[in-house]
This record gives C-alpha cells, structure tokens and sequence, in this order.
C-alpha cells in the first residue's frame, strides 16, 4: 500500500507542466515518479489533439498511468491500451455554422480536426505560432472542402476580438457546442458538454476515486471545469486572471516546477 493509493492528480499541460522553456523540468518529472511510485493515479488533461500531443511523451519522457485527456475535453485516450476510451464530434452542422462565423469575423484563423488531420483555414499569425508550438501539420483548406467529421475547432485572433467571437457563437448555438479560451489567442470549439472536466470526472469514476482524492492544476478558463471537481484547485502563478479571479490556490510559476510544489502539498496530507 502507497501513502497515495486512491488519489488521482490530473495536470493541464501547456504552461503548466510544460513550460515557457517548451519542456518539462526534471523536477517535475522527478515529483510525478513519486507520486505514482507511491501508489497515485497520474495524467494530463490537455488541449492538444491526439496527433500533437503523442509526440510529447518521447520527446519530454512523460509519466502518467492513467488515461489522458485530449483535445480540451474532445477526447480520453488509454496510451496503455492504445486506444480511445471516448472520442466525441462537433454536430453534423458545425461546417455551415462556422463558417457562418467566419463570415461574420473574418480576421479569424481556423483550425479543425479531423481524425490524425490538420485543416486550416485563413492562417494568421497566431495560427502559424500555434503549429510551431504544437508541430502539427496543415493542410489547407476551404472550410466547406473539409472533410468531417471534427472533434474540435480552434479559432485564432487577439483576445478582444475572441471574446466578441465567444459571445456571438454561444448566443447562437450554444446549446450545440462549447466556446472556450485555452489561451488569450485561442477560442477552442467543442460538442456541448465535452469539457475537461466532464472528461476528468469520467476518469475518475473509471478508477473509483472518491471525490476527495481528485486534484487538478490548471493555468486558463479551459481548465476551470476540471479545477471545480478538484480538492485542492491548484493554479501555477502564470495562470489567466479567470483562474485567479475563480478562487484556485497559486503555487510558482510553471517555469519553477509548480506541479512538484503541488505533489509536495499532497505529501503532506496523505
């Protein structure tokens, strides 16, 4: 029996376990052998589709032995299996209405995904700096040209400008989808009720973990849904003001091992 048997800890990943440094540290690294080796349930819930996220594991030697979360909540991948446990689509009518959208806001870049695929539209500069980071590879397309269907859509522009994009998308169809911010540049479009933490929640039941022993870390309003299941809603002091202003528990910045400090604080409660 570990001191953590029974505790599952699920941390964002861009800026917060992967840092500002595009890696991860050694320390948190060190910490997350730790925590499982002492009996947790570790993994990552991340806005990264499966294609960009998979090549992270060899590349930064991550750690986790429980299912991942994938495409901000699209998703729930078992990397011990190899395969998918959940794999959600945007409606049939996502196509149409987006482009609706774009029409409507035509500075916008568009992102969709579609199976191992990329498709972009109207690349603009953050779109490119978002394929650099994430080393996905588009392939450019009108959006009716596109095959479907999507599992998410990421929309591109300055912050002021996606925060009006938000607004409009949801009073319109927001029965039919989610419209969150994963970071100030990206609005990323999900089915309705595919968040990360109605995904978190699913891992959690799957493992039988009570409630008290889930924890989460997040930096950005996508992380919010999983950060209200958590114990202890840990934040690193980078996070967006709707982290801080939402009531999390800042730890250090993600470029000082925040994820370690967060292990360390479930070290001395269990």
């Amino acid at each position: 029996m570990g001191r953590f048997d029974g505790v599952l800890f699920f941390a964002d990943y861009d800026d917060t376990l992967y840092n500002s440094a595009h890696t991860v540290a050694p320390e948190d690294l060190e910490a997350i052998r730790y925590f499982m080796d002492n009996g947790g349930h570790f993994s990552i819930a991340t806005g990264r589709a499966h294609r960009t996220f998979t090549p992270q594991i060899e590349k930064e030697g991550l750690l986790f032995n429980a299912p991942v979360v994938l495409g901000n909540g699209a998703a729930i991948y078992d990397y011990a299996a190899d395969r998918y446990l959940l794999d959600s689509r945007l409606p049939p009518n996502a196509p149409a209405m987006l482009e609706r959208l774009c029409g409507r806001f035509p500075a916008l870049g568009f992102e969709a995904y579609h199976g191992e695929d990329i498709y972009v539209h109207n690349p603009n500069r953050v779109t490119r700096e978002h394929l650099a980071k994430v080393g996905g590879t588009q392939i450019p397309a009108s959006i009716p040209d596109m095959p479907t269907p999507w599992s998410k859509v990421i929309l591109q522009q300055d912050q002021l400008y996606l925060e009006e994009v938000q607004a409009h998308l949801l009073s319109l169809w927001g029965d039919q989808c989610e419209a969150i911010f994963s970071n100030r540049y990206l609005l990323e479009v999900t089915a309705k009720g595919c968040t990360k933490g109605a995904m978190v929640g699913k891992v959690a039941d799957l493992l039988y973990i009570d409630r008290k022993d889930l924890y989460c870390m997040g930096d950005n309003q996508n992380d919010l849904s999983m950060l209200a299941l958590s114990a202890i809603p840990f934040a690193p002091a980078n996070c967006a003001r709707p982290v801080r202003d939402w009531g999390a528990r800042i730890l250090g910045h993600c470029d000082d091992h925040a994820v370690a400090q967060a292990i360390q604080i479930l070290d001395s409660i269990y």
